[in-house]
C-alpha cells in the first residue's frame, strides 16, 4: 500500500510517500520539505499571509519531488492523505485542495487527516506501539494528554487553558531576542545557563487533573528579565533561558503522573506505553525527564524520531493509511478546519478558548 501525504498546516510545506512494509525502517519512501523558518524569522514568529503564499509556490514541486524520489507516477498510489486542520485556515486549504484536485484527476481515495492525528500516530512509523497508549501531544500550538485507543479514537485527559508550551517557548525566547523558532534557541542557551537562579512559578502544580497553564509563566520571565536592568548580560539571558526550561519540564513531569493514574485507571494493561509527539518532543532535557518518570512508573517510552517530532509530510502520509487500511475514506467536500479537536466529545475548559 502507497499513499501520498500533504502537510501544510503551518510554516512547513511537506510532501510524502509512505508504505505499510513489516520493516519500520522501510515505511518512508521519500520525503520532501520546504522549511519557511527563514521567511518567519524577521517577525519572531509565523505569518499566516506569508505561509500561505510560501505553500502554493513550492507544494507542486515538492509532490513531484516526493514522487520522483519513491519511483512512482500518481497511478501507483493507493491513496492522497492531506492535512485537513487544525492549522492556519490559509495555508490548510492549499494543501486540502491540492489533493483534492489529485484525487479527482486519478480517481484516488482522498483522505483528510488531523494534523494532531498525525502527530499521534507518528510513533508507529518507527516502533509498532500496541494500543491503547498514553500521549503527550506537546506542540506550538497545543499540550494534551490523551488516551490514544485507535485510529480516530481518542480520549482527552488534560489540555492547556491558555498558551501552549511551544508557544512559551517561543514567546520566551522572542523576550531574550533569541529568535525564531524559540524552542531551539532556548535549549541552546540553557546549556550555558544556571537552572536555579530564577525562582520562577509553577503553574498548577501539585493540582489535580492534568491541565496546563503557562501565560502567567511568561509574565514571570518577563519580570524576572525586567530585574536585571536595561541591558540584561548574555549570562543573565542564559540563566533566565535554563530556569524557563527547567520550570516547563517540572510542570508536565508533575502533570504526567497524573496522566499515568488515570490512564492506568482506564486501562488495566501489562504492557503500558507512554509516547511523546509533537515540535516540542524534539526538547532533549524534557525527553530524558519523561524518559525517567515513565521509567519509574513502570511504563515502556517511545518518541518518534526528531525529523518526525516536528510537522512533516510522512506523518500524515502515515496517518492516512491507517485510516484507509480500516476504509476511514472521505470525499470532495471534506472541509478545510482551523480548529479540529480529537476528543470531539472532551468538555470545553473555562477561559480555554479555541485551544481546548
Amino acid at each position: 500500500m502507497r499513499v501520498l501525504g500533504i502537510e501544510t498546516s503551518c510554516d512547513e510545506t511537506a510532501c510524502a510517500v509512505v508504505t505499510d512494509a513489516a520493516d519500520p525502517s522501510r515505511r518512508i519512501v521519500s520525503h520532501s520539505l520546504f522549511s519557511q523558518m527563514r521567511e518567519h524569522a524577521p517577525y519572531g514568529g509565523v505569518v499566516p499571509e506569508i505561509a500561505s503564499r510560501a505553500h502554493i509556490e513550492h507544494l507542486d514541486g515538492l509532490v513531484a519531488a516526493a514522487l520522483s524520489d519513491a519511483g512512482l507516477e500518481l497511478a501507483d498510489l493507493d491513496a492522497i492523505a492531506a492535512t485537513a486542520g487544525p492549522g492556519l485556515i490559509g495555508g490548510v486549504m492549499v494543501g486540502l485542495m491540492t489533493a483534492k484536485a489529485l484525487s479527482y484527476a486519478t480517481g484516488k481515495p482522498l483522505i483528510a487527516v488531523n494534523h494532531l492525528e498525525g502527530h499521534a500516530l507518528s510513533v508507529r512509523i518507527s516502533d509498532d506501539v500496541p494500543f491503547p497508549y498514553l500521549l503527550l501531544l506537546v506542540s506550538g500550538g497545543h499540550c494534551q494528554f490523551l488516551i490514544v485507543e485507535g485510529v480516530g479514537r481518542y480520549t482527552r485527559l488534560g489540555t492547556t487553558i491558555d498558551d501552549a508550551a511551544g508557544e512559551a517557548f517561543d514567546k520566551t525566547a522572542k523576550l531574550l531576542g533569541l529568535g525564531y523558532p524559540g524552542g531551539p534557541a532556548i535549549e541552546r542557551i540553557a546549556k550555558q545557563g544556571n537552572a536555579a537562579r530564577f525562582n520562577l512559578p509553577l503553574p498548577l502544580k501539585g493540582k489535580p487533573g492534568c491541565d496546563f497553564s503557562f501565560s502567567g509563566l511568561k509574565t514571570a520571565v518577563r519580570l524576572a528579565l525586567e530585574s536585571c536592568g536595561q541591558s540584561p548580560s548574555e549570562q543573565d539571558k542564559a540563566d533566565l533561558a535554563a530556569s524557563f526550561q527547567r520550570t516547563v519540564m517540572a510542570v508536565i513531569l508533575d502533570r504526567a503522573k497524573n496522566a499515568i493514574a488515570l490512564f492506568d485507571a482506564a486501562h488495566d494493561a501489562k504492557d503500558r506505553h507512554f509516547v511523546v509527539a509533537g515540535g516540542v518532543a524534539a526538547n532533549k532535557a524534557l525527553r530524558d525527564g519523561l524518559v525517567n518518570l515513565a521509567a519509574d512508573h513502570g511504563m515502556h517510552f517511545t518518541a518518534p524520531p526528531m525529523a518526525l517530532c516536528t510537522d512533516n509530510g510522512a506523518m500524515i502520509a502515515w496517518a492516512g493509511l491507517e485510516r484507509f487500511r480500516l476504509g476511514m475514506v472521505d470525499d470532495l467536500e471534506a472541509p478545510a478546519r482551523a480548529r479540529w479537536p480529537l476528543d470531539s466529545l472532551a468538555a470545553p475548559k473555562p477561559y480555554a478558548g479555541v485551544k481546548a
